[in-house]
């Protein structure tokens, strides 16, 4: 089964305004999907139709195997969704939060197990959630989208606002998830968490997928590779590391050599040059980034990864409620 699948979805605004263009997607089951695109490339808007919240102009949508035009109630009842800007119920207190949810999903879980996976301290889930700092809100959020044992998780932006231990506790919490059999779809400006959680990435650009791959694949078509960085005992003079296949530009400082490699299979190759003719004694090898792959294929720096933040209210509405709000 397909967790999301878009077949040439378009949606326009008015007649000037193409938001996304002929989208072809297709996210597995259990797979956790990167969705990264700059400031207006139409990441919101496909997530607005992914959920049944927008119409597609063209093209069609099916999540969980359903049409998400003919059954976008019955598909969010399935989906758990932590949508950037979420804006709890400041009269609400967290545990009620989730109990509304609980309840909206007609689900029997506990929300006291839930806030505690979450990490949200015991004395904090009976306060009003007005006084929630944003890291105890997108904790409680988390703990709502959760609720159901959701077959499809919507993540937009879930890192911010959590400190360290609590970046490390999602990355643990989607992990658990895609071992249930969960899928999960990953929007984030902080490139590194996409690396390090996403089996997958897409990569939309005015309105239009540039990039679908894993993110290796990505560093092989781009040719962006790896760099090969090799202390030896001593530098010799006759070093022709640049005739070794699949290097693109090689430089020396003091004993140390940085090979710029544009395939995986370049740096065996150039460690085993380099072994031929000195002494390695220590060696470190720098994958491109993300953040340079994003560059590449968008022209934007990735600081720009993240849309305008103009969550739809009715989303934020939906993710309060447990799905039912449109």
């Amino acid at each position: 089964m397909t967790a999301i699948q878009t077949d040439g979805l378009t949606k326009r605004f008015g007649e000037d305004v193409l938001a996304v263009d002929s989208l072809d997607l297709t996210v597995e089951d259990g797979e956790v999907f990167g969705f990264l695109g700059p400031n207006g490339a139409g990441k919101s808007t496909t997530i607005n139709v992914i959920l049944g919240f927008l119409k597609p102009t063209a093209g069609s949508v099916r999540v969980l195997e359903r049409d998400v035009t003919r059954d976008s109630l019955g598909i969010r009842q399935r989906i758990g969704l932590l949508p950037e800007g979420y804006e709890p119920y400041a009269n609400l207190t967290g545990r009620e939060h989730v109990e509304s949810a609980i309840h909206a999903k007609n689900a029997d879980d506990d929300p006291d197990v839930l806030l505690d996976r979450v990490g949200l301290e015991p004395d904090a889930r009976d306060r009003a959630a007005s006084e929630y700092s944003t890291g105890m809100a997108k904790r409680m959020s988390l703990a709502v989208a959760l609720v159901g044992e959701p077959e499809l998780i919507i993540l937009d932006e879930p890192s911010t606002g959590l400190d360290p231990e609590g970046v490390s506790l999602l990355r643990e919490i989607i992990r658990e998830e895609t071992e249930r059999g969960a899928s999960v779809f990953f929007c984030s400006h902080i490139l590194e968490e996409v690396e390090k959680v996403c089996d997958r990435v897409g990569i939309l650009n005015q309105g239009e997928l540039v990039a679908l791959d894993t993110i290796d694949n990505l560093r092989t078509e781009i040719q962006a590779g790896a760099t090969v960085s090799a202390t030896l005992d001593a530098v010799p003079d006759a070093l022709n590391i640049e005739r070794v296949d699949g290097v693109r530009d090689a430089t020396v400082d003091d004993r140390t050599v940085a090979v710029e490699c544009v395939e995986p299979a370049a740096k065996m190759r150039v460690l085993r040059h380099l072994d031929d003719r000195a002494t390695v004694e220590d060696v470190g090898i720098e994958e491109a980034s993300l953040e340079a792959l994003f560059s590449e294929y968008t022209n934007e720096d990735a600081d720009d990864a993240v849309d305008d933040g103009d969550t739809e209210p009715a989303i934020r509405a939906a993710a309060a409620d447990g799905g039912e709000s449109a």
